[in-house]
């Protein structure tokens, strides 16, 4: 593990390749698992301010969740979650033509219709963050087999984890922490060779 102020970053989100694949996985993360996307407290009202604009986006079964369950909702463990579809697709999932699952905030967001890209979680996956007990945040790679696609293309491209979630990583802790992980890769991945 790589300590970086209060952060602790696996070795396998700098040694680990990963560039996702839409063509091949057809957003698959979007409409698979358990629960639906992890939210942190802060986006909360983030989605009581964005509904209404992100609503049109949304598929007709998604609107209903979200009347049904709320906006967001208490997971079993405690976490806030995005509401699913009969248990299936977040229900802020539409559908491209080809079937292609894609996110309705992030379409808005991209429209200019709200300044929020998505859940953060959803913007920082692979990597899964766990809090501490002592508030230290545990930045961890996780493997899932639908994206074993984006794998085989980051092996192909020789992109690593850290480096093609950039973007997520400066929005979740800003530039200098990511100039810090960036040069602390680079002497991790010196010391390797």
């Amino acid at each position: 593990m790589l300590a970086i102020g209060e952060t602790l970053i696996s070795e396998d989100v700098i040694e680990k390749k990963f560039v996702c694949d839409l063509t091949a996985c057809k957003g698959a993360c979007c409409v698979k698992g358990d629960y639906g996307a992890p939210l942190e407290e802060s986006e909360l009202p983030v989605f009581d301010k964005i509904y209404t604009k992100v609503k049109k986006y949304m598929t007709e079964a998604g609107i209903k969740a979200v009347e049904k369950q709320g906006k967001y909702l208490k997971y079993e463990t405690g976490e806030w979650v995005t509401p699913l579809i009969n248990g299936k697709e977040c229900a802020y999932t539409y559908f491209e033509g080809d079937g292609t699952a894609k996110c309705a905030v992030e379409k808005a967001y991209l429209e200019g219709k709200i300044d929020y890209k998505k859940p953060i979680s959803c913007h920082l996956y692979p990597i899964r963050i766990n809090v501490q007990r002592n508030q230290v945040e545990a930045i961890n790679y996780d493997r899932w087999s639908i994206c074993r696609p984006a794998c085989k293309l980051g092996e192909q491209l020789q992109v690593p984890v850290y480096k093609f979630l950039k973007e997520p990583l400066i929005r979740k802790y800003g530039k200098k922490w990511y100039s810090a992980l960036d040069k602390a890769a680079k002497l991790w991945e010196e010391k390797g060779k």
